[in-house]
């Protein structure tokens, strides 16, 4: 299709420049993750609940349950 690489480019470089994620707490414990997340929202000003991502990883038989505290870093 026409076009469709520069279109891709130029989206590209728009969501380099608004900022990036930036990994702030990492675990496979979900006792050690709750405790964290518990100390994190209360111990401080809590950020904008859109500058925080949280991510968890299925765990199966094979692989623990992950789970990932990320904040949005403005460029």
């Amino acid at each position: 299709m026409p076009g469709q690489r520069k279109r891709k480019r130029k989206r590209q470089q728009r969501e380099e420049r608004a900022g990036h994620w930036e990994v702030v707490f990492n675990t496979q414990d979900e006792a050690e993750w709750l405790a964290f997340n518990h100390r994190f929202m209360s111990g401080r000003e809590a950020p904008d609940p859109s500058m925080i991502r949280v991510d968890i990883f299925c765990g199966r038989l094979a692989q623990p349950t992950g789970y990932q505290l990320s904040l949005f870093v403005p460029a």
